[in-house]
Formats: C-alpha cells, structure tokens, sequence
C-alpha cells in the first residue's frame, strides 16, 4: 500500500499544478479583458470628431500653372540639322518689326554654297551636251531610215521589173535567137544540098562541100542551145531570180524595221540622258536655291512689335522641369522654339488637370487666378480648353500620372502679367449658400454605400449618408446628417468593404491568406496598447501615410502604432520634429493620390508585400520585437478615406 501511494504522489503533485495553472492563467486573461475594455473605452472618448456644420460651401479644384499669351507668334530655327548661336537679343526687349532677333552661324553653309554652283555648273555642260547628242542621234536616224525605205522601195521594184521587163525580154531574144537558128540552118541545109550536087558535077571541091557541111553542123548547135537556154530560162532562171528577187523585197523590209527600232531606241536613249541630265540640273540648282534660303534663314528678324520671350523659359514652368536658358553658343535644332511674340495682350493660364478632376471640371467653368507675381491681385477667367488626351511628357516621366493640358482663358485686364510667370487656378465647381459639410475623412465606405460613424458615449455608431462633390478638404452631405452632430475623424477602417482585394484572390489558397491576414491584423489590434492624448490621431495619419506610400499590405484595415518608448523604437531614429513633418506632409495628401497609393498596392504580388513588409519593418520596428507594440493607423492621410 506504501508502495502504490508513493506512485500515485507524482500523478497528484502534477494534477494540482496544471490546475493551478489555469485558474493563474484565467486570471491573468480576466483582469487583461478588463483592462483592454477600460482602454478601448478610453480610446474611444479620445477620438479626435468634428461637429457637422451647415453653411457657405465652395466646390473647387485649385491646380498650379503658367501664365502665357493668349496668342502669340512662336519663332522657330528654319535651319536644318543643327546649327549654333552667334547673336541673341536679350529677353524681355521690345522690339519692332525687322529688328535681328538671333543670328546663327552660316560659316557651314556658305562653304556649302560654294561646292554646290560648282556641282551646278558641271550638270548645266552636261545637260547641254545631252541635249546636243540628242539633235545628232535624231538627224542620223532620219537619214538611216530614209535609206532603208530607199532599199526596200528599189526591191519591190525590181520584182515587177523583171516579171514584166527583163523576164520577157530574155524569152524574146532566145526565142528570136531559136527563129535565127532554125532560119541559119534550114540556109545551111539548102546550101549543103546545092553544094553536093555542085560537087557531085565537079564544080566546087570537097573542101567547100566540107565548109558547107560544117555550118550546117554550127547551125543544128546553134539551134539546139538557143532552144536550151529559153528552156533554162523559163524552168529554172526566172524562178531563182524571182525568188531572190521577193527574197530582197522581204530582207529590206526587216532591215527597214531594224533601222527604225535601232534609231528609235537611240532617241529614246538620248532623250532620256537629256531628261536625266536636265533632272540633275535642276535639282542642283534647287539645292543651291536651298542652301541659299538657309543662309537667309539664319537670321531671324521679327516680323511685328512685341515683347521678347525666350522659349525655355516660358517651357520650363509650363512642364515643372528644368530647361537650359536659351544663350549665344548653344546650339538649336531645325523646328526648335527659340522665341515667342505675344500678338495680343489678352493672357491665358495653362494647368495640368489631373484625371480624377475631368468628371467635375467642364468647359466654361468660372476660374478665379492668382499671381505669385502679383500679389494681392486676382483674375478672373474661364475653362476654355481641356485636352481630349493625357499629356505625354508626364506619362513618360511618370506612368501612373495622367494629367491633361487646361487652357484658361483670362478675362478683363491682365496689365502686369507676362508669359512664364507661375499661377494658381481655383476652378469654381459649384457653390452652395447653405450646405451641410463635414472632413472627407471622416466619410468612408462599406460596401457602396458611404457612411460616418457618430460619437455616441464612450462608443460609436455607423450612419449611412448620400454624399455631393467635395473640396479635397470638405465633403457636402446630401442627407443623413443634421448641424451640430459629432463624426469620428478616424473612422475603423477595418469596417470598410474589401471586395476589390477578395477579387484579388483568385484560388481558395489566395482567399486562405487575405483571411488569415485579417485575422492576425485584428489579433495584433486587441494587443496594441492605447496611447497618451492627442498621439491617436497624429499616428494615426502619419503611419498611415507611411504605409500608404510604402504601399505596405495592411494600410486599408489601419493599425495604430504604439506610444511612448514603443512609439520611438517602432518609429526607428526619428525625432519628433521629423515625425510631425511627416504628418503634415501625409495629411495634405489629395484623395486622389491616396487612391493612386491604395491601388499601386493592389496591383503589387503577394511576394512584393511581403518584401515590403519586411523592409518597412526594419526600419519601422528599429529591431523591437514582433509588431512592436502592434501598428494602427488610417491607409490614407490624417486617418481618412477619400468615399
């Protein structure tokens, strides 16, 4: 029995242990509940609210800009390429018409005018030799061609000459010949007869019977060799020479052909170096013309009265961007502006709109101008322009900034104003005489519907409102509100819908993660411990700003930063000058770049927010522990949400 107590002490020591652990533990949890309520409750009544008002309220956009003219001459470098400066007149001369504005170095193209008449005489020689050779080639082809219509004209000649001429003639004479021959021997037979019988009585000797019988023999010849040649002649003779004859007609014809193609195409040949040449000319002499209108180009003299404005800078406050002055040695390109000649005194204000303005600004919106230069002086003006597309030097600079070009056209008398000179233009939207208005931060969003949270004891209560245009600053309610009631400042932001990041998460694991997010955030919330009075809502829109412009991952649920030495350490090596700077800088923030921040956001990966995270918490944390005391805090500037 000893021995089974003794084993069962360690199971008992160990049972009452564990239970008084917990009833330790569930103490501890008990008075920490208590004592967190007793902080929300505090925090709650610390709030910073705003008593809603009713009265004047002006809806306006107030944009920086330039003063120019509202017409003006530009006077641009006509030269070509680039070319330096040797003479400029001051800015701000009045000058007349014909006076030397800038002179540009023509050394260059002096020197190229030199080698272009040169090349402008050898293209006149040249022409004029085409135009020569073309005279010679025209007047031999005329004279090849007149022979050759000589040649075939002689061979169809002879065809009909010879058929009807030498043809018959050659027949008659063979055939004249035959009739001689058969003449001759039928003589030389009758006197062979009479010289046989004359030999036969003794009369003549066999010698002159042999001479008598020889010519009739020559006679028989001569008759059978006239009947062979007419036989020749007509079965063989007149066909080859009528064939060669025809045969002629046609070779003449195809060297008639040839000497025209030939003589043709050496005209065309020569008028076409004619044209070419002659082509060559005048484009020499029209760069020699050029080179001359470029030399006259080089000065640049004005053509009416007015005062002088350098392009540069008129351009360097129209664009915010830093542009050399325009001096003698600088060098211009062709199509450069070089000055501006204001041709009226009537002056205009041109502004970068920004997109988020071109729902609420129209044209002929009354503008009221203010000029650093003119202190204490307004003008009034209107909407005249307003670009139908973003103004591309901007985007290039910076992508997500779209502004559009706004022209104003200022009205009455614009004595004292010159181009170049910096403004600000308040467009006027609308104004009401009596309107209910409250902070814009203090509106925010749940789902679509646009609410603020009332102060209600040491609690608070959501109100649902309709909403007009706002100010930037103050945002006019339509209905939901009445004068005198208190709204929260720094409404919960971890109340505002998310349903543009759950679009985000496109798988069950993507959704998984935006959950537990939240749920650690709301963790880290219930641990966070409250601050001394007046720090809520100064760390509230300065780390807010901050994790705005970081674009860190949980600045739209908001999470305070602690206060007191937690405060300094989360803060890093700041001071608290540094600090306040900071806040100021993030609450003058516009809604419109708090919702560009809010986006940017949006747009970044999980891995990128992640990054992020870590990054703003090194040098957020200064090396504390895990959430450092926990970070509360609006996603925009002063603790607001732009509705």
């Amino acid at each position: 029995m000893m021995n089974d107590n003794t084993k069962d002490r360690p199971k008992s020591r160990s049972t009452l242990l564990i239970v008084l652990t917990v009833i330790v533990v569930g103490a501890v949890l008990t008075a920490g509940v208590a004592a967190r309520m007793s902080r929300s409750n505090e925090a709650v009544s610390e709030m910073p609210t705003f008593t809603v008002r009713q009265g004047p309220l002006t809806i306006s956009v107030i944009q920086s800009g330039t003063i120019h003219a509202l017409e003006q001459e530009i006077i641009k470098s006509e030269v070509e390429g680039q070319t330096t400066i040797i003479f400029l007149i001051p800015e701000g001369t009045i000058v007349k018409k014909g006076d030397l504005l800038v002179q540009l170095d023509a050394s260059k193209l002096e020197d190229n005018l030199v080698d272009q008449q040169i090349r402008v005489q050898n293209a006149e020689a040249a022409f004029i030799r085409a135009r020569e050779n073309l005279a010679v080639v025209k007047n031999q082809a005329k004279s090849d061609i007149s022979k050759a219509e000589l040649d075939l004209q002689f061979a169809r000649e002879d065809v009909p000459q010879y058929v009807e001429g030498e043809y018959p003639k050659e027949e008659k004479e063979l055939q004249s010949r035959i009739k001689l021959a058969e003449e001759e021997l039928e003589r030389a037979t009758e006197k062979l007869e009479w010289s046989q019988r004359l030999f036969e009585e003794k009369y003549i000797s066999q010698t002159e019977l042999e001479a008598d019988r020889l010519t009739l023999h020559r006679a028989k010849l001569d008759l059978e060799l006239s009947k062979t040649s007419l036989s020749l002649l007509k079965d063989y003779t007149s066909k080859r020479r009528l064939a060669q004859l025809n045969s002629d007609v046609e070779q003449a014809e195809m060297a008639l052909e040839r000497v025209k193609l030939r003589t043709g195409a050496d005209i065309v040949q020569a008028e076409a170096e004619l044209r070419a040449n002659e082509a060559e000319f005048h484009q020499e002499q029209s760069k020699q013309a050029k080179i001359e209108e470029q030399i006259t180009k080089t000065k640049i003299v004005a053509s009416r009265e007015g005062l002088v404005v350098y392009a540069t800078s008129a351009q360097a406050g129209r664009h915010g961007r830093s542009v050399e002055p325009l001096d003698e040695g600088q060098s211009v390109r062709e199509r450069q502006e070089l000055i501006y000649l204001p041709t009226a005194n009537a002056m205009m204000a041109e502004i970068q709109l920004h997109e988020s303005n071109l729902d609420k600004v129209k044209i002929g919106m009354p503008v009221v101008v203010t000029v650093d230069a003119v202190p204490g002086k307004t003008f009034a003006g209107h909407v005249a322009k307003i670009a139908p597309l973003p103004d591309a030097r901007s985007m290039w600079m910076n992508p997500d900034l779209k502004v559009y070009p706004t022209r104003i056209n200022l009205e009455g008398d614009n004595r004292g104003l010159h181009t170049g000179m910096s403004c600000q233009a308040e467009i006027v939207i609308d104004q009401y005489t009596e309107a209910t208005y409250v902070p814009i931060q203090a509106v925010l969003q749940i789902g679509h519907q646009p609410t603020v949270y009332l102060r209600k004891g040491n609690g608070m209560e959501p109100q649902p409102v309709e909403i007009g245009l706002d100010n930037n600053r103050m945002i006019r309610v339509v209905s939901g509100l009445e004068p005198g009631q208190e709204v929260v400042l720094t409404p919960p932001l971890e109340d505002a819908a998310t349903p543009d990041e759950e679009k985000l998460a496109v798988d069950e694991d993507m959704q998984e993660r935006i959950r537990a997010a939240k749920a650690q955030q709301r963790s880290r919330e219930k641990k966070a411990p409250v601050g001394q009075p007046g720090d809520s809502a100064q760390h509230r829109g300065t780390d807010g700003a901050h994790e705005a412009e970081a674009g860190h991952g949980e600045s739209e649920q908001g999470r305070r930063p602690p206060d007191g030495e937690q405060g300094r350490r989360w803060g890093g090596n700041m001071t608290d000058e540094q600090r306040e700077q900071m806040r100021k800088r993030f609450e003058n923030m516009t809604p419109e770049q708090r919702e560009e921040m809010r986006k940017r956001f949006q747009n970044m990966s999980p891995e990128e927010r992640e990054k992020m995270r870590q990054r703003r918490g090194q040098g957020w944390r200064g090396g504390g522990d895990e959430g450092g005391g926990g970070r509360r805090g609006g996603g925009e500037a002063g603790g607001g949400r732009q509705p």
